[in-house]
């Protein structure tokens, strides 16, 4: 299935503890279209990888902050 109106969403989250009965919360999403060239699951690959890669680095700044 190619379509260059096709639309992929990724959403990805995750909940840290961060002690005395806290925790914190990170979501982080995009919609995006499928590029020309590619083909539905592509897209999504592309999407989910940068999705993925930004909760990584705002994962790595929160736990950074939270030790300060």
């Amino acid at each position: 299935m190619e379509n260059s109106q096709t639309r992929v969403n990724v959403t990805l989250g995750y909940t840290m503890n961060v002690g005395n009965f806290q925790s914190l919360r990170i979501d982080i999403g995009i919609e995006d279209q499928v590029r020309d060239g590619e083909n539905v699951q592509e897209g999504f690959d592309r999407v989910y990888k940068f999705v993925e890669d930004q909760l990584g680095e705002k994962l790595r700044e929160a736990k950074s902050e939270i030790a300060e």
